[in-house]
């Protein structure tokens, strides 16, 4: 299992906690240190749609004015597979499925 993210992040940071607290071990995947490219977006793509995947009330969303280019699908995937740090987080490859974003009810369901 993987945990894709930032250390910094809250929901990361709640995430990796409850996988720690209920000995559940995942590899932890720093946005920061390694580049998440179009062929690990396109496989999240199978499980979650484009909008869960893209953050847009990030800094980055903001710092690149992304807003003001009104991004269709395509569009967003383009950004995502250059840009981590426009991924919603943390994002959860497990067997066959991703969970993207911190909730823990649907965690213990799933866990």
């Amino acid at each position: 299992m993987k945990l894709y993210g930032i250390p910094t992040c809250g929901s990361v940071r709640s995430a990796r906690k409850f996988f720690k607290d209920n000995d559940i071990e995942v590899e932890f995947v720093d946005f920061k240190k390694v580049s998440v490219g179009c062929k690990e977006l396109d496989y999240w793509l199978k499980h979650e749609d484009i909008d869960t995947l893209f953050n847009s009330r990030g800094t980055k969303y903001r710092t690149l004015k992304l807003k003001d280019l009104n991004l269709d699908a395509d569009a967003k995937r383009e950004w995502l597979c250059k840009e981590n740090m426009l991924f919603k987080r943390p994002i959860i490859e497990y067997k066959d499925g991703v969970i993207v974003g911190w909730d823990e009810e649907k965690y213990k369901e799933i866990f």
